[in-house]
């Protein structure tokens, strides 16, 4: 995993696995999001997989999926609704990072 904060509270990351969350968990986060849709990638965990493993660490975790160059102003203001109701450090993680950082800024444009 190569986490990058957004700001104090939103990090995010390329791909995690079901035997990260664990760590996640460990590391503080208070939840994660999952912005990557289901079989986008060769040897992708689904997200099932990766909710399965955040029940067992005690967090919850979110399925916001993504399609790399969209811009879906109704997933930005979903999460900014999770954001709201999340107390603490939250990892949103898609292939890169890229696309979680992209709906960050919208949903602060849309006053997430």
């Amino acid at each position: 995993m190569n986490i990058r904060p957004v700001d104090a509270s939103y990090h995010v990351s390329g791909q995690v696995s079901p035997k990260d969350i664990g760590k996640i968990a460990e590391a503080g986060y208070t939840a994660v999001i999952c912005m990557r849709p289901d079989g986008e990638g060769f040897f992708q965990p689904a997200f099932a997989e990766i909710e399965t493993a955040a029940r067992a660490a005690g967090i919850p975790a979110h399925y916001l999926p993504v399609v790399p160059g969209a811009a879906p102003m109704d997933r930005a203001k979903q999460l900014g609704a999770i954001l709201r109701q999340t107390e603490g450090p939250v990892l949103a993680y898609c292939a890169s990072g890229g696309r979680c950082v992209m709906l960050y800024q919208l949903a602060q444009q849309a006053g997430g």
